[in-house]
């Protein structure tokens, strides 16, 4: 009888893989994953992923995505959350509701979203109270 529940298990880095997603191909739907993804096709759907996500010029995603950190050369339309930095190229074209920790943005980009930064609610509070908030 085989019993591996002694064992401990495998910790698995999924931050070195990386999906593809390329120019030519459009993806209808949701899609999950642990690595992290270089989109130059289009994808119109949810995309949910603990890694980046990198949109090439040509790359364009109309949904929702939620990533660890992002960079963007092509079009974003829809919901984005990202944990870490969004980083926006000069050819990136950002529209519709944005959630961040951080934001860079070269000199062309086009961001025509509402922006919430996480975190931002504690400091404005703290600094209008001049102390901590809950």
């Amino acid at each position: 009888m085989f019993n591996d529940s002694k064992k401990p298990k495998e910790t698995i880095d999924y931050s070195k893989n990386q999906n593809k997603i390329s120019e030519g191909t459009k993806i209808v739907g949701d899609i999950i994953s642990k690595g992290g993804f270089r989109i130059e096709g289009v994808v119109e759907g949810n995309v949910k992923t603990d890694g980046r996500v990198v949109v090439g010029e040509s790359g364009r995603i109309k949904g929702t995505l939620v990533c660890d950190n992002a960079d963007f050369e092509g079009e974003f339309s829809g919901k984005l959350d990202v944990a870490g930095t969004l980083t926006l190229k000069s050819t990136a074209k950002i529209e519709g509701e944005v959630l961040i920790g951080k934001l860079a943005v070269e000199p062309g980009a086009s961001f025509n979203a509402t922006c919430n930064m996480k975190g931002s609610v504690k400091s404005i509070n703290k600094s209008r109270n001049g102390e901590k908030s809950a």
